[in-house]
């Protein structure tokens, strides 16, 4: 986890970003070090991809790498304005980014609709730039879709899941839902990918609600 504050509770504009860099500053593993699988691919035809940020990366990966049907799991940064940016920087709050966790799927065995559930339970998304005792512009929570048929979904379970929320007396929901088109992931360095079981007894301050996301309505 990142765990220096950000210098202030805002998003920064373009011009305070930080100039970034034309490629990665840092190698990024070949395989995820649980699934064993291709970090960055080929991944297989008909599988989907789907990014959430949710608090602290560590904790986050771990939570989608141990449900069935997740084939890959990778830690990385999104949202941002900075090109191909460090974690020093990041931490700085003035890259824009999140700390963001891209998940690789195979649709037969988990629906996304599942992931957004894990999602969010995983998490208090009525935070807005802090989760836990991490706080900061990088610990916000955001969806990124990857597709129209995402986006509605994310948006559709939110308004659900706020009515839920607002009946238990908790706040608004500040969750983010964008299009991952408009936001470029870039992958965190060795360090940040599966943090969690290099080191199990890492800190992560990812805590949910302790409210369930209610079951769709049935329709005829």
């Amino acid at each position: 986890m990142l765990f220096a504050r950000s210098r202030d509770l805002r998003m920064p504009t373009p011009a305070e970003a930080p100039p970034g860099r034309s490629a990665l500053a840092y190698p990024v593993p070949e395989k995820h070090r649980v699934l064993g699988t291709p970090l960055q691919g080929p991944y297989p035809e008909g599988f989907e991809t789907a990014a959430f940020a949710l608090g602290c990366f560590w904790g986050g990966e771990r939570r989608f790498w141990q449900l069935d049907g997740v084939w890959v799991t990778l830690t990385g940064f999104q949202g941002g304005f900075t090109p191909h940016p460090v974690d020093d920087e990041v931490r700085t709050g003035l890259t824009g980014h999140a700390e963001t966790v891209r998940v690789v799927f195979d649709p037969a065995k988990v629906s996304y609709g599942d992931l957004l559930k894990l999602f969010w339970e995983g998490h208090d998304p009525t935070q807005g730039f802090r989760q836990g005792n991490d706080v900061g512009t990088y610990v916000r929570s955001v969806i990124f879709a990857h597709s129209p048929a995402q986006r509605a979904a994310a948006e559709e379970t939110r308004e659900r899941y706020q009515r839920a929320l607002s009946a238990a007396g908790h706040g608004a929901i500040t969750t983010e839902i964008v299009s991952a088109d408009d936001h470029p992931f870039y992958p965190a360095q060795e360090l940040h990918q599966q943090y969690l079981d290099k080191n199990p007894w890492g800190y992560c301050g990812l805590g949910g609600t302790g409210i369930d996301l209610p079951a769709a309505p049935v329709t005829a």
